[in-house]
């Protein structure tokens, strides 16, 4: 896998803090002070990386990278690729070579792995719970900062979507947009502008009531309607309306979703449902490395 590069600033970023040191983007151990003190530098070990529970995986390959990072020598072979389900106790990764050298990377690499599983093994959950609907369940910005890249590869390993990337790749006018316009019928000449001067962006307005999503059904040019906060009930109005007067038109719920309640959402007919939790509410899973000495 070739790691991006605002990954590997990322990487670089995380090493360092950990070990006080960096020299572009290779490392050594110097800042590692226990390991310098109690491991003669000529010991090597074997390394098994465990899943302590069930997971699905997400960012094994930068987990390889912040070892080898810190030392190109090491031998590492991965047992599971992104996106696959893992069962307790099943290895992910061996490493062998130098025991200073595995040390050094461990917690960098398992903060990392951590993280991103955490978020792949919830959205395949959230997955799971729509099975048999038509629904598509997408991820939102709210992402740790430097994060985004990875986090949302992390929501497509476990069977989500990733919504826009950010404030750039989509329009996405919300109520605080639409409180200083203070009216949706201005909305329909900025819409042609956008649809000249960007032509193929996505277009998404936000709709609190059933009332602007029939103001809103009536505006060309948009694709997406988002239905925000509304109880299941006013959510299969709004996709009764949309499939009597525009049949185009995309419907996309969001607002406090949860595990127990997409269900129920996902039966409503909406087409979308975009999930703050899959990133900002993610646990992270519980893994660890077992050294042997070689």
């Amino acid at each position: 896998m070739s790691i991006p590069k605002e990954v590997s600033a990322l990487i670089t970023l995380a090493l360092s803090e950990d070990l006080g040191t960096t020299t572009a983007d290779s490392f050594d151990i110097l800042g590692d002070v226990t390991s310098l003190a109690f491991i003669p530098a000529e010991s090597t070990s074997n390394a098994t990386l465990l899943a302590r529970q069930s997971l699905t995986l997400s960012g094994i390959e930068v987990a390889i990278e912040c070892f080898h990072r810190i030392d190109p020598t090491l031998s590492i072979l991965s047992h599971a690729k992104e996106g696959d389900g893992v069962k307790t106790g099943q290895a992910l990764l061996s490493i062998d070579g130098s025991t200073r050298s595995i040390l050094s990377a461990e917690r960098t690499a398992l903060n990392f792995l951590g993280r991103l599983c955490g978020i792949a093994t919830l959205a395949s959950r959230y997955s799971e719970a729509v099975r048999g609907t038509h629904v598509k369940l997408l991820d939102t910005r709210k992402t740790t900062p430097g994060w985004r890249l990875l986090e949302k590869q992390a929501v497509k390993a476990g069977g989500c979507v990733n919504h826009r990337m950010g404030l750039y790749d989509a329009v996405l006018v919300k109520d605080n947009h639409l409180a200083s316009l203070g009216d949706l019928s201005l909305l329909s000449p900025v819409i042609q502008r956008i649809k000249r001067e960007h032509p193929g962006l996505e277009i998404e307005i936000e709709a609190d009531t059933l009332e602007q999503v029939e103001q809103l059904l009536n505006l060309s040019g948009i694709d997406v309607i988002l239905l925000d906060n509304m109880s299941c009930e006013l959510m299969r109005r709004a996709v009764a309306l949309r499939n009597e007067k525009a049949p185009g038109f995309l419907l996309e719920a969001s607002g406090g979703v949860t595990l127990e309640s997409v269900p129920a959402i996902a039966r409503t007919g909406v087409d979308r449902i975009s999930v703050g939790a899959l990133t900002h509410s993610a646990l992270n899973a519980d893994l660890s490395l077992e050294i042997e000495p070689a």
